[in-house]
This record gives structure tokens, C-alpha cells and sequence, in this order.
């Protein structure tokens, strides 16, 4: 092995769509957690961050606290992450709580756990690190994980991007709302709008579609849409996570 060799960084693999979420035991903020496991039956957003105590990490973490009940009203968990202590943790947080202000947010306090991580493990485990990026911090990484603990989702942002709550919002609407209709959804999907049916899977429900039944409507024989009223998505989401 050549010297060239051992300078190369490590690259930590991370897990893939449709896998088991690793499993860990963890102290945070609301104490310890056993995860995935403690939140079996729920949808959860496992989220990542670089440190405590800088300014696209407050504005993302008061934006989250904010909205953590209306993720709650689609059966939806956040857990945070991030490399520092659980002190640094609480000591920010409380900051957070008394004296920033940003965008109407004031007095937010975050009650969704805060895990300690400063021996890397859950985010190695998670390949939230990134070497190109930072070997000392985590990306702003994003894992949905359903309510049998498989990965349904992944996204990753950088240092210096701060992620959009509206999409992350979408996106556990959008997968419940796939899972429950056994549909898909299209670009730029909200509920209430037209969702994509499945492939027919005979000449027969082809021709049917094509002819307009079934309230379908097909643009060509493999590009079919239907209605859901938003207020079916929306009561079929909650009635599910009761």
C-alpha cells in the first residue's frame, strides 16, 4: 500500500431506498432512543445537520419546531442529528428559545430528540459524512423512513444550502398518499391534484381507459390520471396514522 494510498479519504457507504434504516441506541435531547425500532407504526424524518450554533442550522432546526405539528397530523416523527454533544445540544436549543428570531419565528422551542453523535457512529452509519464535503461535519442529509422501518426516501443537501420544508412536507404526503391509493404521483404533486395510475396490465383495461371509464383520463394508453380530492388523500393519511 502506498503512501498516495492511506491519504486518500475514506468514503462511507450509506443505506439505499427500500432498505431496513440501521439500527442504533442513542442519547438526545429527549433522552435515549432505540431507532428504528421505538418508532414502529410511525413515518419518521431522520435528519442531519452540520453543528450546533450556526445560522442555516438555527433557521432550519426553528423552521422544523414550527411545523413539527403539522407533520405530526400526517403520522409523521423528526429526529435530528448532528455531530456535537448533548450539551452543546441543550445549550443551543435554549439559545434558540430566548433570543433568536427569524422570518415571525420567536420563542421556539424544539421538542423533537436531538441526538449525540460525537463518536460519528449513527452518521457514519447513515453516510451522512462526506468527505469531499467535510470530514469533520455531517451533510444535511434526509432520510423518510415508513412505519416498518424501511427507507422510502433520500435526500442530501450540502453545507451552505438550507433544505425546503415544503417539499420534505411533500414527500411523506405524497409516498403515504402512493402507498394508500396504490398510485404515483407526478411532478410537482400536492394534494388534491391529479395522481398517475398504474400501467393497465391487459389490452382490455387499455382500451377501457382510452374510452374514458372508470374516470380515468389517458393522454395515451401508458399515461393515465384520476382524481383524489384533497380532502380524501388528507383523511385517508390521518385515519391511517391512528
Amino acid at each position: 500500500m502506498t503512501n498516495e494510498t492511506l491519504k486518500q479519504p475514506v468514503i462511507e457507504s450509506m443505506p439505499r431506498i427500500g432498505d431496513k434504516a440501521p439500527s442504533f441506541k442513542a442519547v438526545t435531547t429527549q433522552g435515549e432512543i432505540v431507532f428504528p425500532e421505538q418508532y414502529q407504526g410511525s413515518w419518521v424524518i431522520l435528519f442531519s445537520h452540520p453543528a450546533d450554533f450556526t445560522p442555516v442550522c438555527t433557521s432550519e432546526f426553528m423552521t422544523f419546531a414550527t411545523l413539527e405539528n403539522q407533520f405530526a397530523e400526517v403520522n409523521c416523527k423528526l429526529v435530528g442529528l448532528s455531530v456535537d454533544g448533548l450539551y452543546s445540544h441543550i445549550a443551543w436549543l435554549r439559545t434558540i428559545k430566548e433570543k433568536i428570531e427569524y422570518k415571525g419565528m420567536k420563542n421556539v422551542e424544539v421538542k423533537f430528540p436531538l441526538i449525540e453523535d460525537i463518536t460519528m457512529e449513527v452518521a457514519k452509519k447513515y453516510g451522512m459524512m462526506q468527505p469531499g464535503e467535510s470530514s469533520t461535519k455531517a451533510v444535511r442529509a434526509v432520510f423518510v423512513i415508513d412505519p416498518r422501518g424501511i427507507i422510502r426516501a433520500i435526500i442530501y443537501y450540502p453545507l451552505s444550502l438550507g433544505r425546503n420544508f415544503d417539499e420534505l412536507y411533500r414527500v411523506v404526503v405524497a409516498l403515504q398518499t402512493a402507498d394508500e391509493f396504490k398510485v404515483a404521483t407526478p411532478a410537482d404533486w400536492r394534494p388534491g391534484d391529479d395522481v398517475i395510475v398504474p400501467p393497465a396490465g391487459s389490452c382490455g383495461v387499455a382500451k377501457e381507459r382510452m374510452e374514458g371509464k372508470d374516470d380515468i383520463k389517458c393522454y395515451d394508453w401508458f399515461f393515465c390520471t384520476k382524481k383524489i380530492d384533497k380532502t380524501k388523500v388528507m383523511g385517508a393519511i390521518k385515519k391511517a396514522g391512528k
